[in-house]
């Protein structure tokens, strides 16, 4: 097969399905923009967003934004089109715009796109928590990225969300269209090892069975309960006075907002309760490499995995491949995966005295947890590895 690739930040989350391309023999473009990491192998057309001009009505940003990327995208599939590479399908990852015209350059090709997400101005992310409550210009902001959404519905031949939950808050008139796959986690890599060791600043080094107790997320925010962790951790240190927590995240935000009064949500968080807390038993890496990240969990006694009703995270998946016992809020998608005391624990999200019994109860009996871990491992092997995921791809790519 002739495939066009299209992400923002290719190759994004279809890492594993282009490798599996490639080495099968079909012929791959890529197309992503100036920062996208590329991969080894793969021809990459890029376009640059900064030069793009949008404006408009300030509850149109992201439409006009989809409109300027779906454009210049066009424009680059166009002189794809004129260098004689026709592909049998597409696949896009649509949410930024950029397949908007994808139809217009190659009417008859196949386009197969991956929704993570529909927004909802109540009942998912929004207002999930008290005092995060949509006004009317949020409300009306969302309507408009929705527009986007709806379009690319209409437009893709095929579609496939990450999960059951992600695939139902879309709207019911397209779930006959949407597929649910997720794209899969490296099992293999990312295991269990006895004998991984995590160092730390001072030049500790953490092992398998040393009280450690994990939290990571892409950036520290509230939308993955980083609050949450850091509010309950006062409690947590008293009742494990060994434990050393290690938090992995950047200061920038990913979903949601930046504080008000602080910097970032680590500055403003340890200003809150940093007093209450012995910070020589807690450790910000910020954000590590991939490897570094994976000995970390696999020397976690407990991995703390917090989130809003929002896309469900690699990490809590690679955390469950490694084995790790997660200790998971009771949200959607995660209940999903992680069932209580099945294949880990599961805690109210606004329940940090749960959070705490949880902790405490793991790291003074982990011989009572280890089923958990073993469970946790054989479900993602089991339903998440990336071959079940090229598998589903394949066949949506085929249109069989």
């Amino acid at each position: 097969m002739n495939v066009v690739v299209l992400h923002r930040n290719f190759p994004g989350q279809f890492r594993h399905i282009v490798r599996h391309l490639v080495q099968g023999g079909h012929r791959l473009v890529g197309v992503g923009n100036m920062q996208a990491p590329g991969l080894a192998g793969v021809d990459l057309v890029r376009y640059d967003s900064k030069k793009l001009k949008i404006g408009g009505h300030r509850f149109l940003a992201t439409v006009s934004s989809g409109v300027a990327h779906g454009e210049v995208v066009a424009h680059a599939l166009t002189q794809l089109r004129g260098r004689g590479f026709v592909p049998d399908v597409v696949l896009a990852h649509p949410g930024w715009g950029e397949a908007l015209y994808v139809k217009d350059v190659f009417p008859d090709v196949r386009l197969v796109s991956l929704f993570e997400f529909f927004y909802h101005a109540q009942g998912v992310d929004v207002g999930f928590e008290p005092g995060t409550e949509a006004d009317f210009d949020q409300r009306a902001n969302l309507r408009c990225r929705n527009m986007l959404h709806l379009t690319n519905l209409e437009l893709c031949d095929a579609a496939v969300s990450p999960t059951a939950w992600q695939r139902s808050v879309h709207p019911a008139t397209y779930h006959h269209k949407i597929q649910v796959a997720h794209e899969g986690v490296d099992t293999t890599l990312m295991a269990p090892d006895k004998a991984a060791r995590f160092a730390l600043p001072d030049g500790r080094e953490l092992a398998p069975g040393d009280p450690v107790i994990t939290f990571v997320a892409r950036n520290l925010e509230p939308y993955r309960g980083f609050h949450r962790l850091m509010r309950t951790l006062p409690d947590i240190q008293r009742r494990c006075p060994e434990a050393l927590t290690v938090i992995v995240g950047g200061d920038s935000v990913s979903y949601g907002r930046a504080p008000k009064d602080a910097a970032n949500w680590r500055e403003k968080l340890l200003a809150e309760v940093g007093p209450q807390l012995d910070l020589t038993r807690v450790v910000f890496t910020g954000q590590i490499p991939y490897l570094t990240y994976r000995s970390l969990l696999q020397v976690s006694a407990a991995h703390v995995y917090l989130t809003y009703p929002f896309v469900l995270s690699w990490s809590m998946l690679e955390a469950m491949s490694c084995g790790c016992l997660v200790l998971g809020s009771a949200t959607p998608p995660v209940l999903e995966v992680l069932r209580h005391n099945e294949n880990g624990l599961t805690f109210d999200f606004f329940d940090n005295d749960g959070l705490a019994n949880l902790v405490e109860a793991a790291l003074a009996h982990p011989e009572n947890v280890t089923h958990l871990r073993t469970q946790a491992r054989a479900d993602i092997v089991a339903n998440y590895d990336i071959q079940h995921g090229i598998q589903h791809y394949m066949k949506l790519l085929q249109g069989s």
